[in-house]
């Protein structure tokens, strides 16, 4: 397998990495919230809308009080 096919992850593969069920991707790829590919009836996601997703999420912590 050569780097461009490890860059690319199966929607369970996906949910495993970023914690949360296969059925919630599958949601987000219905609502393109998420980068995909289809690949006749395969999808796949690159493994750089996980970093992507997590850096869209995340909040700036309150200065202290």
């Amino acid at each position: 397998m050569n780097s461009q096919q490890r860059e690319l992850l199966s929607v369970t593969e996906f949910a495993n990495l970023l914690g949360v069920k296969p059925s919630c991707i599958r949601r987000w790829i219905l609502l393109r919230r998420i980068t995909f590919i289809k690949l006749g009836r395969l999808t796949k996601i690159p493994i750089a809308e996980a970093q992507r997703l997590i850096d869209a999420g995340i909040r700036p912590a309150r200065p202290g009080r």
